[in-house]
């Protein structure tokens, strides 16, 4: 869609709720060894430029404008591992790339040691100071000229730590409300990012969907988690992205009926911090393609009460929030299904209870031992429910209710 005409949809999207609006790549694809018809928006031939199938630099500023005047940040997602082959710093500075022994420029290499089959990029060599130099400038220029807020850090394993800190240290100069995601986890990633991927609840919650693995293993995961992670530590889970739907499957695909309450889980663990990607809010059910051009149809609106029941939550109930602000996370002690998970947040005079049934049959939990009695409201039908300290939640097969006080 081409970016002058982007205030409508965007419009759409904060309606939904979204407070944060993630740019995917706009800088021009490189056209040596171009992957397909369009080539992957992760091979960019000038940091600093706007891919003019998009529209222009000031169509793209109009854009960033009008997501802070409708009270949204934006992130750029940022490729700082490679580059296309035709980067101006190829020609110009050949010397700030990885070399194999013949000479030759490497493929970004993969967790291994060894080279990836991203023909279509070119490894950078980050022992080059003047290479990190010109790195941080440009960042430095989308947060001063183009205003972004931040950036998510495309294969923030492939490059070194140490100059994400270097980075973040210089950025902060400049925007000192930085917001850092970094495409990878890991507790030393939060020293130099504010939030980091959920990959290992993702593929966690695609085998407890598909029924081969019992959700109570997220015991496991989120204590973990707890010991690993420092308090503050914002993870970004989700139920689908870009990489898995393009390559791994669509949500339906993978988590069946379960896909809703997995995006429960996914709004309201501890820390959590929810990915809406493109579509999911108009029941996209295809997998779109990488390197070619492809659409997405926005007619369907069946799911955007739901989404937007869930982050209104999120943003109005202070358990739900992330770090010293939000509520710890407390297991909803009974006995019941064993497909059912149930839990608790509170701080304060908040409150809210989440429970997801992921089998396929209607099951009844019997609870126990319960905090925070009391009148409480489920978000998706607003009906009042009366919770003791002891009683029981029903829910229907691949069922979820999240009810707040």
């Amino acid at each position: 869609l081409h970016l002058s005409i982007r205030r409508q949809r965007q419009m759409c999207i904060r309606d939904r709720g979204v407070d944060i609006l993630w740019l995917m790549p706009v800088q021009p694809i490189g056209v040596e060894r171009r992957k397909g018809g369009l080539g992957s928006y992760y091979s960019i031939a000038d940091y600093r430029a706007t891919n003019p199938e998009f529209g222009t630099q000031d169509d793209l500023k109009a854009v960033i404008d009008s997501a802070h005047a409708l009270g949204m940040k934006v992130i750029l997602d940022w490729v700082a591992n490679h580059t296309a082959h035709d980067h101006t710093w190829v020609s110009a500075h050949p010397d700030w790339y990885v070399r194999k022994a013949d000479g030759t420029i490497s493929l970004p290499i993969d967790r291994d040691g060894k080279e990836t089959d991203w023909t279509d990029v070119a490894e950078l060599d980050f022992s080059k100071p003047a290479m990190r130099a010109a790195m941080i400038a440009d960042l430095q220029w989308w947060l001063t000229d183009m205003q972004v807020d931040g950036f998510r850090c495309d294969v923030a394993w492939g490059v070194p730590l140490d100059f994400w800190l270097e980075s973040r240290a210089a950025l902060l100069t400049v925007r000192p409300d930085l917001f850092l995601l970094a495409e990878e986890e890991g507790p030393a990633m939060h020293s130099a990012f504010n939030a980091s991927y959920g990959w290992t609840l993702h593929h966690q919650l695609n085998r407890i969907a598909q029924g081969k693995e019992p959700v109570s293993s997220l015991d496991a995961y989120l204590a973990k988690g707890a010991a690993e992670y420092p308090a503050n530590a914002y993870r970004m889970y989700f139920t689908s992205n870009h990489d898995e739907n393009s390559w791994q499957g669509t949500e339906f695909e993978r988590m069946g009926e379960n896909h809703l309450a997995s995006f429960v889980l996914s709004s309201t663990l501890v820390n959590s911090f929810p990915l809406l990607y493109t579509g999911q809010e108009a029941r996209l059910n295809k997998r779109l393609r990488f390197f070619e051009k492809d659409t997405v149809s926005f007619a369907d609106t069946t799911l955007v009460p739901f989404y937007r029941a869930i982050f209104a939550a999120k943003a109005n109930t202070p358990a739900l929030w992330n770090g010293a602000d939000g509520g710890p996370q407390v297991k909803l002690v009974g006995d019941g299904g064993a497909d059912l998970y149930a839990f608790t947040r509170s701080t304060g005079e908040s409150h809210v209870v989440v429970a997801v049934n992921m089998g396929a049959t209607a099951t009844t939990y019997a609870y126990r031992d319960f905090a925070a009695p009391g009148t409480y409201r489920d978000i998706f039908t607003g009906r009042s429910v009366e919770l003791g300290a002891t009683g029981s939640l029903a829910l229907p097969p691949h069922g979820y209710t999240i009810m707040v006080r």
